[in-house]
């Protein structure tokens, strides 16, 4: 193994109706917050928000397309002036909050089918990149590795690589389909090494065996899968004891 250039950010995925926020962010660095597109409302986003300031963790906004009955988990056809305008009353929703709260809005990340989007479709990418760049220029994007939006994103705004620790990934970089028995991660060491094998050899092991390269700021932790909270309280201490962890508190 190389050594790691930089420790990584621990996210998680909130306010997702779950309701397990509050024990996941004593062991998490950041959090993204759904926003009213595929699920969330102005109450949850306060309460989460709230204990983010709590425990310190960064707090970013979650949006995505505008459509609870598929959780933003489907490309729906709407036109993108509109869908810009709906990501921004949703990011809005999570910046106004952190005012109220005299915390900072750190980072967007964006959800489900609008996030795999603009990984790979610069309409997608663009319309996102410009829409930081005009209402959000100092806040941070999560996006994959060397994808569309990364791309379109450098030497603009401020870029996280982003990698899933409980996720299985294809060779072209995407991650296999929750419909496939295989695209989840389950077990506590196999996710610790494969995090690992990310941010100290820069390589991915694919589902198929084959290694792809790959760089990361910060690793995802999905909030509503079974046993999240045991994986982060595990993840966590692994990494903290590793000296791997990036404990950057709300900022």
């Amino acid at each position: 193994m190389t050594e790691a250039q930089d420790k990584i950010d621990l996210n998680c995925d909130t306010g997702e109706g779950v309701g397990n926020e509050e024990t996941l962010m004593p062991f998490i660095t950041s959090c993204n917050i759904a926003c009213g597109g595929h699920a969330g409302s102005m109450a949850s986003v306060a309460q989460v928000v709230a204990l983010a300031k709590k425990h310190q963790v960064k707090i970013g906004a979650h949006p995505s397309f505008p459509d609870e009955k598929n959780f933003g988990r489907e490309c729906i056809p709407i036109p993108i002036p509109q869908l810009r305008k709906s990501l921004i009353e949703q990011i809005n929703l999570v910046a106004a909050q952190c005012e109220r709260e005299g915390v900072k809005m750190h980072h967007i990340k964006p959800h489900g089918a609008l996030y795999n989007r603009c990984a790979v479709d610069k309409t997608y990418g663009e319309m996102m990149v410009n829409l930081m760049l005009e209402h959000f220029p100092e806040v941070v994007l999560y996006a994959p590795y060397n994808s569309v939006i990364a791309k379109l994103g450098k030497g603009k705004i401020k870029v996280y690589a982003e990698g899933f620790a409980d996720r299985n990934y294809n060779t072209d970089h995407s991650l296999v389909s929750r419909k496939e028995k295989n695209a989840m991660l389950t077990d506590k060491q196999t996710i610790l090494k494969h995090i690992e094998h990310m941010l100290l050899d820069h390589k991915i092991t694919t589902v198929t065996g084959e290694e792809i390269d790959t760089r990361v700021n910060t690793v995802c932790v999905h909030g509503d899968s079974p046993g999240a909270v045991a994986l982060v309280q595990f993840l966590y201490h692994e990494l903290k004891e590793k000296n791997l962890l990036k404990i950057a508190k709300n900022g």
